[in-house]
């Protein structure tokens, strides 16, 4: 799955973001699509979901941004 937040408005990007980990299994996952590095999300996702969040960079730059975001299983 993936989710492209470029033309979501940037006050409901993180939380559409956050409701979609939110709803995944454990193990499971989503490619978040952006258009400037997410690192704001990082660590908002590390401070809220403390041990449940896998991150890795897939394409950084410099005008796309693709993270696969995972919940730990």
């Amino acid at each position: 799955m993936e989710l492209d937040v470029r033309k979501i408005p940037p006050r409901e990007r993180h939380p559409r973001i956050f409701a979609l980990f939110d709803r995944l299994e454990p193990g499971q996952g989503f490619i978040l699509v952006n258009d400037h590095d997410p690192k704001p999300l990082y660590y908002q996702l590390m401070a809220e979901r403390p041990g449940q969040v896998d991150w890795s960079y897939l394409e950084e730059g410099p005008e796309v941004w693709r993270v696969r975001i995972a919940k730990k299983g």
